[in-house]
Formats: structure tokens, sequence, C-alpha cells
């Protein structure tokens, strides 16, 4: 009996169940609530299928984060090079052939079939999770290559799956499509990429010895290097405001959400010494959250 007809699809009347595919789905949100509860709050917010397809991409983002990050005595660079080019070259299988055995690749893969996610996407995201093996002190062209590759590649990807319509050519949708928004899209990647490199500078400086901000150290962080940083992100959050407000409405409120808590974030980073933020890292509380989740349901805007 084959995996297709016997294990990972079965009938049910005239319709086709793919069990093996709702597991791998299924598997990714367990990864999304296990790491981040902001982000699987966040998710929720957005209508299905759109929600799954989000948490399939992030699910992928987050096991090829954590191989490059483990911390772990006895998994040195060589090891986690290699398990990075296995979960790389799996992803690539995956895209090609629309299965693989690691079922957060196959819900990743199943996505980016679904909704048209550029496979040169994919290498450009591998691309800078490889970086973090080898590059330890960034410039500003290493690291507008690096956030590309990170992040603004994310926002592509999600915005795929936001605009499923546009992105795999059925007809029927108005409203602005992916080149449109694209933009939007990468600098909202940017600014949230940017508002972690700043909060968690103690951190990745400290700990995995990382300098993604140029020229900032932990002993000699000022306060006009923040301001410099939170500038930048400030920009790239004004920037994206337009194209949210253009998303359909299955993303719309929760793109708003992401959006808002960064903005506070931001804000609480700008109002906090350079020198505290170089020995702890900012939050937002729980309450704060709550009030920006809500007010999103309540009224559909920008909180």
């Amino acid at each position: 009996m084959s995996l297709v007809s016997g294990v990972s699809r079965r009938t049910s009347g005239s319709a086709v169940v793919d069990t093996y595919g709702a597991v791998a789905s299924r598997s990714a949100a367990v990864v999304i609530s296990g790491y981040s509860t902001s982000f699987g709050a966040a998710s929720r917010l957005l209508a299905e299928p759109v929600r799954t397809h989000v948490r399939n991409v992030y699910a992928l983002v987050r096991i090829a984060d954590e191989i490059v990050d483990d911390p772990r005595p006895g998994l040195d660079l060589q090891r986690r090079a290699d398990l990075l080019a296995e979960l790389e070259a799996d992803t690539g299988r995956a895209l090609r052939t629309g299965y693989s055995s690691n079922l957060v690749v196959h819900a990743f893969a199943a996505t980016a079939r679904e909704t048209g996610i550029d496979p040169a996407l994919v290498e450009a995201f591998f691309d800078s999770m490889r970086t973090d093996l080898v590059v330890t002190e960034h410039d500003a062209a290493s690291v507008a290559r690096y956030i590309y590759g990170s992040a603004e590649v994310v926002g592509l990807m999600c915005l795929r799956a936001f605009l499923p319509a546009a992105a795999t050519g059925r007809t029927g949708r108005t409203g602005p499509g992916y080149d449109e928004l694209a933009e939007g899209a990468q600098r909202l990647g940017a600014a949230f990429q940017k508002v972690n490199f700043l909060r968690d500078v103690a951190e990745d400086l400290g700990l995995r010895g990382r300098r993604y901000l140029p020229g900032v150290s932990l002993e000699t962080f000022t306060d006009a290097q923040r301001d410099a940083v939170l500038d930048d992100i400030e920009a790239d959050l004004a920037a994206a405001a337009p194209a949210m407000a253009m998303l359909p409405p299955s993303s719309r409120r929760a793109v708003l959400v992401a959006h808002a808590l960064f903005a506070e974030l931001t804000r609480r980073l700008r109002a906090t010494p350079a020198e505290r933020i170089a020995r702890e890292r900012v939050r937002v509380p729980g309450p704060v959250k709550a009030r920006i989740v809500l007010r999103a349901l309540a009224t559909g805007r920008r909180p």
C-alpha cells in the first residue's frame, strides 16, 4: 500500500483528505506556540487559510533560527552548518516534489507551492542564516543584505499568503496585488528585524558575539546611537503603513496589531537609556499588548 493512497490521503465521500498535510500544519502551529506567545496571539487574528499558511512559513523560519543560535555545548559551528545545509536541501526538494518527511518542511512547501512563494526568497533566507555562522561583525552593506534575507523576504512570503489569488494567477480578485504591496511588506519586515537588533543588543553581543548594529558596543552604546536606529525603524514603520491599509480583511487586522506592537516597543526603547538597553531586554507588558489587540478587534484599524 503506497503512502499517498494508504496513509497520507483518505477519501471522505467524494473528497480526498490530506491527512499528512493536515498533521504537518498542526506541527508547525505547535512550533510557533512553543516559541512565541505574541506571534501565536497575533496569528489567531488571521482568517483561514491565511493563518495556516503564515504559521507554516514562520515555523520553518523558527527552526532555521534555532539551528544557528543553539548554544548547547558540543553543537559546534560545523555541526550547525551541516544541520542548516540539510534543512535547506530538504526544503528545496520539498518545493520541487511537494513532500518531506520533516513535518515543518512539508507544511512550508505546501504553503509555498499553493501561494506561489518564489524559491529565490527561500534561497535568500538560508543565505542570511548561514551568515550568522560565519560573520560576527557587520558593516552597513552586509547588514542590509542580512536584513533582506532574514526579514524582508519573510515579509514577502507572508504577502503571498495574504494574496493567494494574485500569487497563483486565479481571477476574480480586485484590489492591489503583490507588486504594489511588496515594498510595504519589505519595510515592515525590516522594521521588525531592526527592533530586534536593538532590544537584543546585549544578548547578541554578549552571548553570541554578533554585532548587527555597525559601530555599537555594549561599553560605549550611546543615546544618540539608539536614536539613529530608532529613526530608521520609525521611517520603515511609516512607509509600511499605507500597504497595510490595502491588505484584504483576512490579514489586515493581524498585521495592524503586529505593527502597533512594534511601534509601542519602539516608543519604549526610545524612552529607555542606551546603557540600560545594553544590559537588559525591553518588553511591552502583557496588559498593554492585550489593549492593543482588543482595540484592533473592536475597530479593525491601527491601534
